[in-house]
């Protein structure tokens, strides 16, 4: 049994039930039919079917598509120019906007991207030295219309002004300034100057910075720059460590000045002092040396005598009617009555100090002046 008997002696043909296959011609027949009535043609039959019904559909359907093919989105930081019949009509900012297909034609212009252009020359500077100078430049592009239109290559317009703006600017400052100090400002020169000249060639490129990457002598004389650079650099160093030492040394410097300064000054106030006292003390002495001239003259003999017995350590007595000298070593006295004091502590560093030995040579002073006063008592 065949693949389309079902038993029951029938095909199950899928051209429509019988065994035979479709005929081409009635298929081509069909679809030119209904082509001619879909065109405003007529059918196999002979009625007429009018295009005018699809017109309509087939305008708005038509028209929806034109409108969303003008349709676009602007973001923030782009702008859109807009060409009409290929010449300028309107520059559009960010949103949504339409513009005729066909007529108009829009270009989208990112104006906030910074783009980086580097260039990298020798150069003869203004001592006559060649150095090799690398050079960044950043951009964007701010006026989209003088971009697109004005130029024909802003770009090229670009690598041409950076190359000239710098031959010369390096030109006109020394080797010494361009290697060292002179970077910065060589490098804002440079914008200003390359500035200037894209604004006269109506490039619509704003330049943001310009960046001195390097700035290197030849390598012939590299070595003998570089030993220039290092004595800079110690001078510096050496510079800056002397500050710091002044820094430290001057402060300190001043504080010992001023304390020498009050120093002096309290010195000053001690000796007026001591000399008012002095004064006070003799008009006082001289009030009373007026009273009793003779007892104040005594006085002061044995205040004398007993400020040089203070300061000595040997007394000698001249005895009259004899040729004997009383001598009196008040040094080993004291120190033979030290040593007899301190006799429960010999086992122990004996330590005599300055004012305990003075008191001792004081007593013994008092008791040799009562001893001469004895004696002259007697004679």
């Amino acid at each position: 049994m065949s693949w389309n008997d079902n038993g029951n002696n029938r095909d199950r043909d899928p051209w429509g039930g019988n065994n035979n296959p479709p005929d081409i011609d009635e298929v081509l027949k069909k679809f030119k039919a209904q082509f001619n009535s879909l065109f405003g043609g007529k059918s196999s039959g002979g009625s007429p079917k009018g295009f005018r019904r699809m017109l309509p559909a087939a305008l708005i359907i038509i028209a929806v598509i034109y409108s969303l093919f003008g349709l676009y989105t602007v973001d923030a930081q782009e702008q859109a120019v807009v060409l009409r019949f290929g010449k300028y009509s309107t520059t559009k900012g960010p949103g949504i906007h339409w513009n005729p297909p066909i007529v108009d034609t829009r270009f989208i212009v990112n104006t906030e991207k910074l783009f980086t252009h580097t260039t990298n020359s020798s150069i003869l500077t203004k001592d006559e030295n060649i150095v090799n100078v690398e050079i960044a430049v950043q951009y964007k592009r701010s006026n989209p219309e003088f971009y697109l239109l004005e130029a024909a290559s802003p770009e090229d317009s670009l690598a041409q002004a950076s190359e000239s703006s710098l031959r010369h600017v390096v030109g006109s400052n020394s080797m010494d300034s361009v290697l060292t100090t002179g970077r910065e400002q060589i490098a804002l020169d440079v914008k200003s100057r390359l500035q200037a000249r894209l604004d006269t060639y109506k490039t619509g490129i704003e330049i943001v910075a310009a960046t001195i990457r390097e700035s290197r002598p030849p390598e012939a004389v590299k070595e003998a720059f570089d030993d220039v650079v290092k004595a800079r650099e110690d001078e510096v160093r050496l510079r800056n460590q002397a500050e710091t030492y002044a820094n430290e040394v001057v402060p300190i410097a001043r504080g010992e000045a001023k304390r020498a300064l009050e120093d002096a000054q309290g010195y000053k106030q001690k000796v007026i002092s001591e000399a008012e006292g002095e004064a006070s003390r003799f008009d006082q002495l001289l009030i009373e040396y007026k009273k009793s001239p003779e007892v104040t003259r005594k006085r002061l003999y044995l205040d004398a005598v007993q400020s040089v017995m203070n300061n000595s350590t040997k007394v000698m007595i001249d005895v009259k009617e004899g040729n004997n000298i009383l001598y009196l070593p008040l040094d080993q006295i004291a120190a033979a009555s030290l040593r007899s004091q301190n006799d429960l502590n010999q086992s122990s560093a004996i330590s005599t100090s300055p004012t305990t030995l003075d008191s001792s040579i004081q007593d013994i002073t008092d008791r040799v002046i009562e001893e001469i006063r004895r004696r002259q008592d007697r004679r």
